[in-house]
């Protein structure tokens, strides 16, 4: 594994890390009043258009972040959707 992978694994580690506490929250306290369904809506499908870019370049340090980010983005419109 060379820097480059490492260096992009690292950064999409964080940036999944970055959803949890909002995760937690809403797990918490079934309150997602002030969440935007649209903004969660138009992340969800350029992930998705990132895992695709990810599949095409065959670069997991794109594919795996993204997946995860992915799913935790459909739990959260999916708990808008119920609490909201």
């Amino acid at each position: 594994m060379n820097l480059t992978t490492i260096i992009g694994l690292l950064a999409g580690f964080l940036t999944t890390l970055s959803f949890l506490p909002q995760i937690r929250k809403i797990y918490l306290t079934h309150r997602t009043r002030d969440l935007s369904l649209s903004c969660y809506f138009i992340l969800a499908i350029g992930l998705l258009l990132w895992i695709f870019y990810g599949i095409l370049m065959r670069q997991i340090a794109i594919i795996l972040p993204n997946t995860v980010i992915f799913i935790l983005c459909t739990y959260i419109i999916l708990m808008k959707k119920k609490y909201g």
